[in-house]
């Protein structure tokens, strides 16, 4: 409980449900040496938080940044709310202190795990979500997120290509590949479209004048839907592959 009251003073919020706020720090691996907790693992709140960040993230930066194209606010997006950006909010609210972890994940630094830190950073989204409805939870992205999108505007942005690889590195496992699938024209004016890959699965495609273009417009097209990278990573090769 003391824990749980440290972070509604780090979050600056009061929540109506205990028991809600605790299910965001449930680890499964938790669950296997304590399986009479009457709590889940927070993967379902995971999921709603994640889809909250995206609304939330994507409506800020239209309403924000007119002079961003498409592809810009996209590659921002995923800049924004890549692992390793949700990781480092949830080292600086304390997140990793009140994870509740099997006494193994923990001995093998689960606590500081950019993994398990970034996808409590979403879980908890999903409780604000839950319990003080939308209005709150863009408040509270906006301010423990959202608050350095100018510092990486002027950082500079990873093209689409880097931000596609390393979050599917990061939640498959998997390195993606991009195949032309087609390509026409004359030498002159050569149209190109690619198609990005996880396994044999085709996760996206894309189209310009030369490959590179193509496969940047790909990359941008998968960043769009987080959700391809759900679900067990597929490690088969696509064959005649062109990178």
């Amino acid at each position: 409980m003391e824990n749980l009251k440290r972070i509604e003073k780090a979050l600056k919020l009061k929540f109506k449900s205990q028991k809600l706020l605790q299910n965001a720090f449930v680890h499964r691996s938790y669950l296997n040496e304590n399986p009479d907790l009457e709590l889940p693992s927070n993967e379902r709140l995971e999921y709603l938080g994640d889809a909250a960040l995206e609304l939330v993230t994507s409506r800020y930066l239209f309403e924000n940044y007119p002079k961003l194209g498409e592809g810009e606010m996209t590659a921002l997006r995923a800049a924004l709310v890549r692992t390793e950006s949700l990781a480092e909010e949830a080292r600086r609210l304390g997140f990793g202190d009140t994870l509740l972890l099997s006494k193994g994940e923990e001995q093998g630094g689960g606590r500081d795990n950019p993994y398990l830190l970034a996808n409590t950073f979403e879980a908890l989204v999903g409780v604000i979500y839950l319990d003080r409805g939308l209005g709150e939870t863009a408040t509270f992205i906006k301010r423990e997120l959202l608050y350095k999108t100018d510092d990486l505007i002027r950082a500079g942005l990873k093209d689409a290509k880097s931000l596609f690889q390393e979050k599917a590195q990061e939640k498959r496992s998997i390195t993606p590949v991009y195949k032309t699938l087609a390509e026409w024209g004359p030498d002159h004016d050569k149209h190109f479209r690619v198609g990005v890959f996880l396994g044999k699965k085709k996760i996206a495609e894309g189209e310009g004048r030369n490959k590179q273009t193509a496969e940047e417009a790909a990359a941008q097209n998968a960043l769009k839907d987080d959700g391809t990278l759900r679900g067990k990573p597929d490690e088969s090769v696509v064959p005649n592959s062109d990178n």
